[in-house]
Formats: C-alpha cells, sequence, structure tokens
C-alpha cells in the first residue's frame, strides 16, 4: 500500500509525508522482527511498538499481516529488475553481464538469506507467502532477463528457441554460487571475486551456446 492509498484524498503533503515515514518504519520493524522471528513468530503488536506507532496506525497501513510481509519482500527485493533500463540489443556478452552483476548484487544481500529461508519455513502454512516473493521478488527480474534475451534474438545477435530454458539457466548458475549454499551453510560468504568469477562463468557459458555466429 503507498503512502497516497494510506492517506485520505485530501492530506496535505505534511501528513503524506508523516504517513510515508510511519509506513516506513513499520516495514523496517517488519523486516526485522520477520528475520528474525519468522513470518508466525513475529507479534503485530511487537512490530509497531518497535515502529513506534499505534496498532491502529498499523491497521489503517497494512490491514492484515500478509500485506506487511508483501510490502517487506517488496522492500527487500528493491533494487532489482527494474533498477535502470534494460541493456541494448547488440553485444550479448556485454548486455548479460550487466544484468548478471545485477542480480548478484541483488542476491549477495545479508537478508536475502533470511528471507529465503522464511518463505521455504512458512511454505506449507502460508503458501501465499511463497507465491508472494515470487511474484514481487524472483519474477520480475526473470522477466527483465527473458525479455533481454528476446531483444537479443529479434535483432539477430542471438539464436535461442526456449527464451524461458535459457533464463532459468543463466540465473540459475549465478543463484547457485551466490545464495543456495548460504541456506544450508551458515556464514556463507563467496567474497566478491568468486561472485564476479560466477558472473563472467554464466555469460560465457550463455553466450557460447546462443551468441552469433555460432562456432563451426
Amino acid at each position: 500500500m503507498s503512502s497516497e492509498q494510506a492517506s485520505p484524498p485530501g492530506a496535505t503533503a505534511y501528513h503524506r509525508q508523516v504517513a510515508e515515514q510511519k509506513r516506513s518504519a513499520l516495514v523496517a520493524a517488519a523486516t526485522r522482527l520477520f528475520l528474525a522471528q519468522g513470518y508466525s513468530g513475529a507479534s503485530l503488536a511487537r512490530i509497531a511498538v518497535d515502529a513506534g506507532v499505534s496498532r491502529a496506525t498499523l491497521f489503517k497501513q497494512f490491514p492484515t499481516k500478509a500485506a506487511l510481509f508483501d510490502a517487506m519482500v517488496t522492500e527487500s527485493w528493491a533494487p532489482g529488475a527494474d533498477d535502470g533500463p534494460l541493456p541494448a540489443a547488440g553485444d550479448l556478452r556485454a548486455g548479460l553481464r550487466a544484468l548478471g552483476t545485477r542480480y548478484a548484487e541483488l542476491l549477495g544481500r545479508p537478508e536475502m538469506v533470511d528471507l529465503y529461508r522464511i518463505v521455504i519455513a512458512e511454505a506449507p502454512r502460508f503458501p501465499e507467502l511463497s507465491r508472494t516473493h515470487f511474484d514481487t521478488g524472483k519474477m520480475p527480474f526473470y522477466v527483465a532477463v527473458r525479455d533481454y534475451l528476446a531483444a537479443e534474438r529479434a535483432a539477430g545477435t542471438a539464436r535461442i528457441d526456449d527464451l524461458d530454458i535459457a533464463t532459468t539457466h543463466f540465473l540459475g548458475m549465478i543463484a547457485n554460487v551466490v545464495l543456495w549454499p548460504g541456506l544450508l551453510l551458515p556464514g556463507w560468504d563467496p567474497g566478491p571475486e568468486m561472485v564476479a568469477t560466477s558472473v563472467a562463468e554464466a555469460v560465457e557459458t550463455i553466450g557460447a551456446r546462443y551468441g552469433t555466429p555460432w562456432p563451426a
């Protein structure tokens, strides 16, 4: 819910600013508690206290716990796929390098592993959390990469029959280094050199497979 939605139509700029500040405080407090205690363990009353707002204000901004979780996921994935325009088609490797670096930086944010752990742990009881996480998190970035590959195909600089497979492979090669080991190995930190290498190898793999002209 945006600050405009939370504020009455005739609200002044000052009141809109206050509403936005309270919303930001609520999302920040919710993020800390969700990541520390899980979805079911985080108390809305405690979130309101930590944010320094009343419970009435909390429910005015976020009518349900799911809505607050949705806002947390959205904030956790920002900046993401919309952080700048897509690379221009014409140089497949350069474009993939830019998108891959952006994706690695996103997955490498400190809260990402905890966010995935919450979603996985709570998915059996709250499947809507998984859908929120996917729809507002990974999917926009997936679509951005898919659209970029489609543009390269249209420009004749890539031969890709299945855009979804190519996109999945590219993002998966990066996530398998940057994110997934951390779900099982506490303190996993691949370091900037390994992250850069994972992006470079993913770019070269996709470039060699789909770039044109193909080697003889």
